[in-house]
């Protein structure tokens, strides 16, 4: 059995939040400012792993809706944005985990299948951000509804030594049982586009989503398990009125230590898509119908690309370029010059260095 912790400490202002409004968020490690518990838990493996199982305040993103090949891309490559969005306080994900368990089963080297309950809202309700009403991680909340989380997944060539190119394919799915605010009515049932709308949100019994993931080596250096080329793609669907983001989709290709001089670089290409569910662009729909220039949602994307450069064992720098089509979907930016005038799209330019000891 072993136990294992991590804790956040936070500075700064995140690109995302303070300026760019964007669904498909700059950097993974963009939160509030806090000294934060992240996870805090306890593990029994039973065989040769091939039954495990985790309790205690858990992340999912680092073993749900995950693909070896988007660790250098963007944050939404990793906790995308359906989940981080659609998901009661994002879900549990950077800055935010839930107390839950989860078990791993290898039925042998290529099936093998995950499940999970979280604590499907770890923050709590409130109208504020969800990192204010858990400041420090310490909030261990076990009674609101459930989130279920489950994944079945068929890989093949993932042997170490095994000469074939190594891939897989994972079916998951999702569901959360608590209570959702309506994105376009309001209690009294009436628009929030009209004076008259109440001041509360209709309130909707639970969300759920389904996602797919592939991912497959193309090219492997000789004598190397890992380095090579690989490419990945996910598609999601979340088609519930709750639902901010309905549809989600990325993909890209990765080029692992492909010199011998450089064995541990690596180049990343991604690109992806939200779409904005059919609730929200409705509630643009009547805003626009009293204010013909009010911008409608309808999707956002991003085009991304990333250089890790390894400086020596332990070190390491990446520079990052993102290109963000669409900020929040489309929408009115607040403190523009021009009342009603969508975000612009954003170009960014980012330099990371990870030091490990």
């Amino acid at each position: 059995m072993g136990v294992y912790a991590n804790v956040f400490q936070i500075h700064g202002q995140g690109l995302s939040r303070n300026y760019l409004q964007n669904y498909l968020v700059v950097s993974g490690i963009e939160a509030l400012p806090a000294t934060r518990l992240y996870e805090a838990y306890v593990e029994k493996q039973w065989g040769a792993k091939t039954v495990s199982l985790k309790f205690g305040q858990l992340a999912a993103d680092s073993e749900f809706f995950n693909t070896k090949y988007t660790v250098l891309t963007n944050a939404s490559m990793g906790w995308p944005a359906i989940t981080s969005l659609d998901l009661l306080s994002g879900g549990p994900s950077p800055p935010l985990s839930a107390m839950g368990a989860r078990v791993l089963v290898n039925f042998n080297e290529s099936w093998s299948a995950l499940a999970g309950i979280f604590d499907g809202n770890q923050a709590g309700y409130g109208t504020d951000d969800p990192q204010q009403r858990d400041r420090y991680g310490l909030n261990f909340r076990v009674t609101d509804a459930p989130l279920l989380l489950g994944q079945l997944q068929y890989a093949w060539h993932n042997k170490k030594g095994d000469p074939g190119l190594a891939g897989s394919i994972k079916l998951d799915g999702w569901q959360n049982f608590g209570r959702y605010d309506d994105l376009r009515y309001a209690s009294n049932g009436v628009s929030f586009a009209s004076p008259l709308a109440a001041t509360q949100p209709a309130m909707l019994r639970g969300d759920s989503g389904i996602w797919a993931i592939a991912e497959q080596q193309v090219l492997k250096v000789k004598g190397s398990d890992d380095r090579g080329i690989g490419v990945f793609a996910r598609v999601a669907e979340s088609p519930s009125r709750a639902s901010l983001i309905d549809f989600y989709a990325d993909a890209g290709v990765e080029f692992i230590g492909l010199a011998d001089a450089r064995p541990d670089d690596k180049f990343g290409i991604a690109a992806g898509y939200a779409h904005v569910g059919r609730a929200a662009q409705a509630l643009d729909a009547d805003f626009a119908a009293a204010t013909p220039s009010w911008p409608r949602r309808s999707f956002g994307s991003l085009i991304t690309a990333v250089y890790q450069y390894q400086i020596r064992d332990g070190w390491t720098a990446q520079p990052n370029l993102q290109y963000i089509i669409r900020p929040g979907g489309g929408a009115t930016d607040p403190v523009g010059p021009q009342p009603g005038r969508a975000l612009r799209n954003a170009t960014v330019l980012g330099l990371r260095t990870t030091l490990k000891f």
